[in-house]
């Protein structure tokens, strides 16, 4: 008998998720695997947030709230988009969600008819494409190499936009690669937006305060206010202030698809938990001493990595300017074999190498639409990073 629909079929497991299982499996087994395939935090959350919590509980915070969250949450959010990103929202502007992956679904879930296209350059986010499959959609993926600085211009926009085209997904910080697009840019796109009023904008700002060089964030709004009304901004507390587990995300957006998206969030998952409302809510309003903190600290770890990785020859890498990822380009061990007589066929290999014989878990670049490159996530301790690149360098070395 099929359990599963042609839908369900059509799409993938998480590949970072599916690796970072393979990974703790063998560190169960007592293999000394160093997992660098999640984007998750190392650092606990911080301790005001966590009092914050436990005070929410305290208070007897154990109810449902409204779909669309609790107000001091959407107004500690709409606080947030005026003070850091200058941006005004109206508390109905703004909906909350369990992580910033449901409210990605949301929008898609509200607003997507079968066929319709959603543009999305690569390398992008491994969930992008299949939520927007699962939802109706289909994905449109221009591949943005390094040799575009791992971006999407407006030349190539515009030859993508077709009368089917509903979504354009942009991601910047951006996971995998860490590229951030400047104001011109977003500019540029806006101009070519500007011409095909049927194309509305998600614009993924989740790695917003993780800033790796003097390159500054802009929010794409900010860039391209005329787009305001067709936007839907994306960002959560997962990342900046070691929240995952809390799973706790925000968007804002035109009050019409902020209604709509809480109406499908009403038939889903009711509402994210109070508490972790209430966490965020604190996160938001309290001090961004921990954020600084943290992304000093991931800035140090950057360079370490960029700096091991450059050493090992036959792999190519870009200095990420955001996020805590490296993305280097790995087509020179294509075609090599492995001491057993393996041939590496495609970074997928590549990466089930590294795992079984370097034992440093790592991410294809197949899984983020773009080959050959492997991701590496440094959200580890500089002990785990440097002891990995060593690893690494053995593992790719024994390949002829």
């Amino acid at each position: 008998m099929e359990f599963q629909s042609a839908r369900v079929r059509s799409v993938k497991s998480s590949p970072s998720m599916t690796i970072s299982v393979a990974a703790k499996q063998m560190l169960a087994a007592g293999e000394p695997v160093i997992n660098l395939s999640l984007g998750e935090p190392d650092f606990n959350t911080p301790a005001h947030v966590i009092e914050a919590a436990h005070q929410a509980m305290l208070d007897g915070n154990n109810h449902y709230t409204g779909p669309n969250g609790l107000e001091v949450l959407r107004q500690a959010i709409v606080d947030k988009f005026q003070r850091e990103n200058g941006l005004r929202y109206g508390l109905d502007e703004i909906c909350v969600g369990n992580g910033a992956k449901q409210l990605l679904f949301n929008a898609f879930l509200a607003t997507l008819e079968p066929n319709d296209e959603v543009i999305t350059p690569a390398p992008y986010w491994v969930s992008y494409t299949d939520m927007a499959i699962l939802n109706g959609g289909v994905p449109k993926v221009i591949p943005c190499g390094s040799e575009y600085g791992f971006k999407l211009d407006a030349a190539r926009l515009e030859a993508a936009i077709t009368a089917k085209t509903r979504w354009l997904m942009l991601n910047s910080p951006n996971n995998p690669c860490g590229a951030i697009y400047t104001r011109e840019e977003f500019a540029a796109l806006g101009a070519v937006l500007e011409r095909h009023p049927q194309v509305l904008v998600i614009s993924d700002e989740i790695y917003e305060h993780i800033l790796l060089t003097d390159k500054p964030f802009v929010s794409f709004v900010k860039a391209c206010p005329q787009l305001r009304e067709r936007t839907l901004l994306i960002n959560g507390v997962s990342k900046a202030y070691a929240m995952t587990g809390y799973r706790l995300g925000y968007a804002a957006g035109p009050k019409a698809l902020i209604v709509a998206m809480n109406k499908t969030q009403s038939q889903t998952t009711t509402c994210p938990s109070t508490i972790s409302q209430l966490a965020a809510a604190a996160a938001l309003n309290g001090t961004q001493d921990f954020v600084r903190e943290a992304n000093r600290e991931y800035q140090a770890r950057g360079a370490l990595v960029v700096k091991g990785l450059s050493d090992i020859e036959g792999l190519e890498l870009q200095m990420p300017d955001g996020a805590f990822y490296a993305f280097p380009k790995c087509a020179a061990f294509i075609g090599k074999r492995t001491p057993d007589g393996q041939v590496i066929e495609s970074d997928t290999d590549l990466s089930a190498y590294l795992l079984r014989v370097g034992k440093v878990a790592t991410v294809p670049g197949s899984a983020f639409g773009l080959e050959p490159y492997i991701r590496l996530s440094f959200a580890t301790s500089r002990e785990q990073l440097e002891q990995a690149i060593v690893q690494m360098r053995e593992a790719l070395a024994a390949l002829k």
